[in-house]
């Protein structure tokens, strides 16, 4: 790893990038209770300051990272109330950011499809955060 790379986070340091709880956002990712799709045009760049990322090295032999979600509680991937499971994904492969704003931790992946890049954002709630490993 180089030092321009941001430091890979463990589920308590992601809990520390969290000053406020998601509900009292007051920037324009207020609507990022689940996981929401923000162009660029929308991301707020200025505000926010990379702190790091949920991204791990792979183990050997494997290609890339699980696409297995974490969901003990039945909940779905776009629930606002899903857990925050690092290992996971989506959560396998975030970058984590801080907003100067409100104060909130903001999770952003970007999902590829076959002619599309969408980039997906979810205000972390601390209590969320848990400390689940993906097998």
């Amino acid at each position: 790893m180089n030092d321009s790379s941001p430091p890979i986070l463990d589920s308590h340091q992601l809990k520390a990038v969290c000053q406020s709880d998601p509900k009292q956002c007051v920037c324009s990712l207020k609507h990022c209770q689940g996981w929401e799709s923000v162009s660029d045009d929308r991301w707020p760049a200025a505000q926010l300051q990379i702190k790091g990322t949920l991204r791990r090295s792979l183990a050997e032999g494997q290609t890339e990272a699980t696409f297995e979600e974490f969901h003990p509680d039945g909940t779905r991937y776009d629930s606002p109330q899903a857990p925050v499971a690092p290992t996971f994904f989506p959560y396998n492969r975030c970058d984590v950011f801080a907003c100067s704003q409100c104060g909130c931790g903001v999770l952003k992946y970007t999902e590829y499809g076959g002619y599309y890049v969408d980039h997906r954002v979810r205000l972390i709630n601390a209590d969320l955060v848990v400390d689940a490993n993906a097998s």
